[in-house]
């Protein structure tokens, strides 16, 4: 239960912050196709980025109270505080059915499937990457490609073939799969942060003068090794 807290939180506070990403890359980035795939993905992301989190990191709450026993459910301690506070964020972020609607309706299918086709991409990018690396224990939760999961389903009743309305009765439970495919930003940071040795070696030499690895600051080391993981992932993706 504590494992599944931490992976709700974390994979909730990474998916919102790839989002932020993609809109500083959306205005930022140098050439028109780099501006128009964040665009995309950000289009496609965000009623999952304001659905999944506000649903599961309550399921999170719910955990903490679980955790602490029948005192969990009093206020000897704040999770029970948290609960009620973060019970909110699924009624005015959340919205679930809204946003399922906007994800499978829209954004599935907007210029052909273009979004959905980008962000399959990048997962089938990072698992290859993860598979070179011999990580196949960590890409082993993805049971298939994501683009040919969404296919088997379009092929069954997309919208705007066949039957619209059977297909969007069933955009809840689509929009809650399509999210836990976001899981794959815990591997990207795991290949991020494989990557980040030696990177932080030389940064910490040229900003300190210092040899590598001879640093007094344990949060100055812990936060360069932030930037480079953050920089190197970024110059990877704007080839």
């Amino acid at each position: 239960m504590l494992l599944a807290q931490k992976s709700y939180a974390e994979g909730a506070l990474a998916l919102n912050l790839y989002c932020a990403r993609l809109l500083d890359e959306e205005r930022t980035a140098e050439t028109a196709a780099d501006r128009e795939e964040a665009t995309l993905l950000l289009e496609i992301l965000t009623p999952i980025a304001k659905s999944w989190p506000s649903q599961w990191c309550l399921e999170g709450n719910a955990l903490a109270i679980q955790v602490h026993g029948g005192y969990g459910y009093t206020r000897d301690y704040m999770v029970e505080q948290f609960y009620r506070d973060n019970r909110l964020n699924a009624i005015h972020e959340g919205t679930h059915g809204i946003q399922a609607l906007d994800l499978l309706g829209r954004k599935v299918v907007m210029h052909d499937g273009a979004a959905f086709k980008r962000l399959g991409a990048r997962m089938e990018a990072t698992v290859s990457r993860a598979t070179m690396r011999a990580t196949r224990t960590r890409s082993a939760g993805l049971p298939c490609s994501p683009t040919a999961c969404a296919a088997s389903r379009q092929s069954r009743s997309a919208p705007g073939a066949g039957d619209p309305a059977r297909t969007l009765a069933n955009a809840t439970p689509y929009s809650r799969h399509l999210g836990m495919w976001c899981c794959w930003i815990w591997l990207e940071q795991s290949l991020a942060a494989r990557s980040t040795t030696a990177m932080t070696a030389t940064t910490s030499t040229m900003a300190s003068g210092r040899p590598a690895g001879t640093s007094s600051c344990t949060s100055c080391r812990r936060w360069m090794r932030c930037w480079n993981s953050s920089s190197r992932s970024m110059r990877r993706r704007s080839k």
